[in-house]
């Protein structure tokens, strides 16, 4: 685990803590999906099946491969963000950014941007510098991330199916913290 400690309301999950909020980070998951999030997951999504994708987590987590961010409002997980450490060899200077998800009921509210800052913090405190992402094109984070620092690289059309079963182009960041 890194020194790197984010400024509340954000908080970086053990993988123990991972476990035990499996079921609030599988709710979050869920409540993203059936607003039209671009996760990685296609309606219907069980309950189930959104905890078992944190507990699958949870092995990058213990080894350092991976770190996840979450904001809170009140005692409620309230957003989440991963990095998630390029494992190539060549590799030991970039990350990825994935997973950023608010809750819709607690939108509006710097949620998102918060946890974008705190994934700077950390990645730097890692030696990471060049972060990446991708998001659906025309999804409302298309709009955030250049505002966040990250410049658009282009669009991979027909990338993946979204979660209403259409497929989504999506459009590739990157961002260069030094």
């Amino acid at each position: 685990m890194t020194g790197f400690r984010p400024e509340p309301p954000v908080f970086l999950l053990s993988a123990t803590e991972i476990q035990t909020s499996a079921g609030a980070l599988g709710a979050l998951l869920r409540a993203c999906v059936e607003d039209g999030a671009g996760i990685g997951f296609i309606l219907p999504l069980s309950q189930e099946k959104a905890e078992a994708f944190w507990r699958e987590q949870v092995a990058a987590v213990e080894d350092g491969r991976a770190f996840l961010m979450v904001a809170r409002d009140k005692e409620a997980i309230a957003a989440v963000v991963m990095l998630a450490l390029a494992p190539q060899d060549n590799g030991g200077h970039r990350a990825e950014v994935a997973k950023l998800m608010v809750h819709p009921d607690h939108r509006r509210k710097g949620l998102a941007r918060r946890l974008m800052a705190a994934i700077d913090g950390l990645a730097l405190s890692l030696d990471r510098w060049l972060l990446v992402l991708d998001t659906v094109t025309g999804d409302r984070a298309e709009t955030l991330y250049p505002t966040c620092g990250y410049r658009k690289v282009g669009i991979i059309p027909d990338y993946a199916y979204g979660s209403h079963g259409n497929l989504d182009a999506t459009t590739v960041f990157y961002k260069d913290l030094r």
